[in-house]
């Protein structure tokens, strides 16, 4: 080159999110009437980021919390999980959550704060458990809980990387559990791959209370264990710690027939003491009746939309397409070396597609990027399509 010339070659900026973490909780409690701190309205909220158990046990507000939470949150840290988003949340008592307008007004606000921090992937609610249940002139049972867990379904539907762990209501066994696990699934069924829902209650020291707490921490030490990736290893066949025994002891006809009604079992085992036997959503889609198929999915569709976000403000060209399609590429291919994608090609059975079909001139005009991404998780028998939409209409 001669002097005074420089030749500079542009490219656009390969720019990569963290690796999305899938262990991280929120837990809702609820707080009646009578316990409000002073100045309170129904709806409002407070929010502890937990570490450890011990930063809740030192908390000054920690009495605002039911004794249902604060076992919950003792048994999450106990059993592997590192970080707890915890809300107190002002209701003016149980029919607040069985009218629908009255239940929009008091989420209203945690459900904004929910939406704000992305990274909370599994959502648990063991103060629902206590709520009563009916039973009709049919003799169908219904749960007042219902209502609640329907909006936080459709909440982790909405926001893909979140996943709902639900607990038995109390004192409801047998047939009656399982007819209203069937009706329940069966009804919205579009949300249900995202929630789960696990029996018996555990219990400690003669005490007697929902597994939620425990369950997560489970979700999350069993996702810790298997670093980078271990969302693809299903929560289930691992012992869960501080429980001496269950409610009910089940033997393996039981333990089937809750199976197969998508009813995740605690059994016990000689040697091994409680331990989760399922891994099974709400769903009866047979792609996603496993936990972990349907939390792979919703960790890659997340995954690459925070890779990509940065993508909003740039010019929805070829060039944005071309790069956009690399990084995608780059990242499914770290996915299927990590054994997240199964395939029989060499380097992955995926497709990832960004260009002028996917971005046709009516939806760049609404100033929206939309990325095909397809693909085959493990333990699913067939292929998988994930439409990225970045942009004003999109992520």
């Amino acid at each position: 080159m001669r002097p005074g010339i420089t030749v500079q070659h542009v490219t656009m900026p390969r720019r990569r999110a963290g690796v999305v973490r899938c262990d991280i909780t929120g837990l809702l409690g609820l707080v009646m009437r009578d316990q409000w701190p002073d100045g309170a309205s129904s709806g409002d909220f407070l929010e502890l980021v937990l570490d450890r158990a011990i930063d809740f046990w030192e908390h000054p507000q920690r009495f605002l919390f039911s004794s249902a939470t604060s076992r919950a949150v003792g048994a999450f840290f106990e059993n592997g999980g590192q970080r707890m988003h915890l809300f107190a949340i002002c209701i003016e008592g149980a029919e607040d959550l069985t009218v629908e307008a009255s239940l929009h007004g008091v989420l209203t606000s945690v459900m904004q704060r929910l939406r704000v921090e992305e990274d909370i992937s599994i959502l648990i609610v063991p103060d629902a458990a206590y709520l009563p249940c009916s039973v009709d002139q049919l003799g169908r049972v219904s749960c007042q809980a219902e209502m609640l867990w329907d909006t936080l379904l459709v909440h982790c539907a909405e926001m893909g990387n979140r996943f709902l762990i639900m607990d038995s209501p109390r004192g409801l066994h047998g047939d009656p559990l399982i007819g209203l696990a069937q009706r329940y699934a069966k009804r919205s069924a579009s949300t249900r791959s995202f929630g789960a829902l696990y029996y018996p209650w555990v219990r400690r020291n003669d005490l007697l209370y929902p597994p939620s707490g425990a369950v997560a921490g489970v979700f999350a030490r069993t996702e810790r264990a298997h670093t980078p990736f271990g969302v693809v290893w299903p929560p289930a066949n691992v012992p869960v710690r501080g429980v001496a025994s269950l409610e009910v002891d089940l033997d393996w006809r039981e333990t089937g027939v809750l199976s197969d009604a998508h009813i995740n079992p605690l059994i016990i085992q000689a040697g091994r003491g409680v331990v989760i036997w399922g891994a099974r959503t709400l769903s009866y889609d047979p792609t996603w009746e496993h936990i972990n198929s349907r939390r792979v999915v919703s960790m890659v569709s997340e995954q690459l939309r925070r890779d990509n976000e940065w993508a909003v403000f740039e010019n929805n060209d070829p060039k944005i397409w071309a790069v956009l399609e690399r990084n995608a590429k780059v990242r499914l291919e770290e996915f299927w070396r990590a054994g997240l994608i199964t395939s029989d090609a060499p380097k992955g059975d995926y497709l990832v597609q960004c260009d002028l079909e996917t971005n046709p001139p009516t939806e760049r005009e609404n100033g929206t990027l939309n990325v095909r991404v397809q693909l085959r998780p493990i333990g699913m028998t067939e292929h998988i399509t994930i439409d990225l939409r970045l942009g004003e209409s999109g992520a």
